[in-house]
């Protein structure tokens, strides 16, 4: 009977192990897709292929958010602030807000959004949307890019979206570095150490 359960035992344990390992190494292999474009807060194309200078702290949130994703937004402000305080910002990271929600989420919401924050527009953080003339491919192309990080969101029909609640670290090819927790969870100096280490 002992063994029965021994086995059983480290079967589950094998099980976790390799389910925790499939996780890993899918996070790991992210990459976001280069031909996705999105047009900035500026009604401009940003095109992820044509930027590869920069690491990127990726975002996704929308703007009717109650709670989690002003949060987060915020406390990325304070980080911002102390990645320019070590002369790194801009130059060597970039900040990308993405809105899950393009239909209300326009190029002209996102610049308010950006305006909310008092977040100078300084083409360091972009505020990311769809195009307004072609919403519903739009949605499809947002959802493409949060697939590659397995960020899921879904409207319950309230208008108040449920949505996975991480932000995400990628190099400067749009490959994942690392995931941190949203709202109160955000803690700004573990992403602040995480993109000092990339940077040595």
């Amino acid at each position: 009977m002992k063994k029965i359960y021994l086995i059983c035992g480290l079967i589950v344990i094998i099980g976790i192990a390799s389910g925790i390992s499939f996780f890993l190494i899918r996070d790991a292999s992210a990459q976001i897709p280069e031909d996705i474009t999105l047009v900035t807060q500026e009604k401009q194309p940003y095109r992820f292929g044509d930027e590869k200078k920069s690491l990127k702290l990726v975002e996704f949130i929308y703007t009717h958010c109650p709670d989690v994703c002003p949060t987060t937004t915020q406390k990325m402000k304070l980080l911002k602030q102390d990645l320019e305080a070590k002369g790194v910002y801009g130059e060597k990271v970039q900040f990308l807000t993405v809105t899950i929600d393009p239909y209300r989420d326009t190029p002209d919401v996102m610049q308010k959004y950006m305006d909310s924050f008092e977040i100078e527009d300084d083409g360091n953080w972009l505020m990311l949307t769809g195009d307004p003339t072609k919403v519903k491919e739009e949605q499809l192309t947002i959802k493409e890019l949060a697939d590659t990080f397995q960020f899921q969101y879904r409207d319950p029909g309230n208008g108040f979206f449920v949505h996975t609640t991480f932000t995400y670290l990628v190099d400067e090819n749009n490959k994942f570095i690392k995931k941190f927790p949203m709202g109160e969870e955000f803690n700004k100096d573990d992403v602040y150490n995480k993109i000092m280490k990339e940077l040595k």
